[in-house]
């Protein structure tokens, strides 16, 4: 569809109901439905199928489309519910995936940790090869999760709590 537009160049605005209807009736990967059939329960027609009738659209025009009509609604709410079971199931496999690329950091309380140094807090003496990080410090209590108080080594509260992504394990 980007494509399409993008070689319409200054014809955009009439392509545009073209790609906007193939968007709607295109089946997305995340559900497995049309967004037109989850929103309104049945399959977008064609504009071409109305004006020269197709063999789907002389099918099912006619008294028995009411029959169906009325099944496909009572079908609607089931198809609801598995493209949103599908859409859950495609969230957690995206989120398994990146999880498993994340480094676990687990730090407890009485642990040693390095606290990284802000630029505000450099010394503008030591240029670009001075030291990137603080420390020293103690872990004294789990703030929330991801954030921890720290002490000095001379048992010194720190007036904020840290972030563990601005934390690095000390080894002695």
């Amino acid at each position: 569809m980007k494509k399409k537009l993008e070689d319409a160049k200054g014809l955009w605005p009439k392509i545009l109901p073209e790609v906007l209807w193939a968007y709607r009736t295109t089946p997305k990967t995340s559900t497995g439905e049309r967004r037109y059939s989850l929103v309104y329960g049945t399959d977008a027609v064609i504009p071409v199928e109305v004006g020269e009738p197709s063999l789907r659209y002389s099918h099912e025009s006619g008294p028995r489309n009411n029959e169906i009509r009325r099944q496909e609604l009572d079908e609607d709410e089931e198809r609801r519910d598995m493209a949103y079971i599908r859409m859950i199931a495609t969230k957690q496999q995206t989120e398994r995936y990146y999880n498993k690329k994340a480094k676990v950091r687990p730090l407890k309380v009485g642990d040693y940790v390095l606290k990284a140094k802000k630029q505000a807090s450099r010394d503008p003496r030591e240029g670009k090869l001075g030291t990137n990080w603080d420390g020293p410090f103690k872990i004294t209590a789990k703030a929330n999760k991801g954030s921890f108080q720290l002490e000095t080594m001379e048992g010194k509260l720190l007036p904020n709590n840290w972030n563990i992504t601005h934390l690095n394990y000390f080894n002695f």
